[in-house]
């Protein structure tokens, strides 16, 4: 259903459970940073008006997934720690095309966040499938779900926005990039992407 050319190799699960302070830390500022991502393209685009009512409830949705982590840090009797440099979504900003005006800007903005939004589904799928601890696996359930809704959102206002054919030729791009920026990037378990 996503589309990713490139799966997570399972065994990312195993690491990211043997560092689950730091995993935690970082899914709390993946949600955050989504949460702001929608108030930005929000003000950005003020104009486009189902991309204003459909992002948000999700800026909503994304801060409180932000405070669900931490309550499941605070839980744990773990620290969020200090928000990291994240290199796949630094890539994937990287490949936007500059230039053409707001609508390139926006389709560009649209397919990055899909993209991220794809691949966190992807990996909370993986979680909730083979995290050792149950209560953990419902726990990313949830969220695969949510990224799910969200990817598919992201794609629909690019295919409205852009048109159809124009969206998922760069759409195709974008996913043979992603793939070859998961090629590049060791795999590590303290970072959700």
């Amino acid at each position: 259903m996503l589309g990713l050319k490139l799966p997570t190799d399972p065994r990312w699960v195993n690491l990211a459970e043997k560092s689950l302070e730091e995993i935690l830390t970082d899914h709390a500022y993946c949600e955050q940073k989504a949460a702001t991502s929608c108030i930005t393209l929000i003000q950005m685009f003020p104009d486009r008006e189902r991309l204003v009512k459909e992002l948000a409830p999700i800026v909503t949705e994304e801060w409180g997934h932000f405070r669900m982590v931490l309550k499941e840090l605070e839980k744990r009797n773990l620290k969020l720690g200090y928000q990291r440099k994240d290199e796949y979504v630094n890539k994937l900003i990287s490949f936007q095309e500059k230039g053409g005006g707001k609508d390139k800007s926006l389709l560009e903005r649209l397919l990055t966040f899909a993209l991220i939004e794809a691949r966190s589904c992807e990996r909370f799928r993986l979680l909730s499938l083979h995290i050792s601890e149950e209560e953990l696996k419902e726990f990313y359930h949830k969220f695969m779900v949510s990224e799910a809704g969200h990817y598919r959102l992201f794609i629909d206002l690019a295919k409205e926005y852009a048109g159809e054919e124009v969206a998922k030729a760069r759409w195709q791009e974008y996913l043979d990039y992603e793939a070859t920026i998961m090629n590049e990037l060791t795999p590590r378990g303290d970072r959700m992407h």
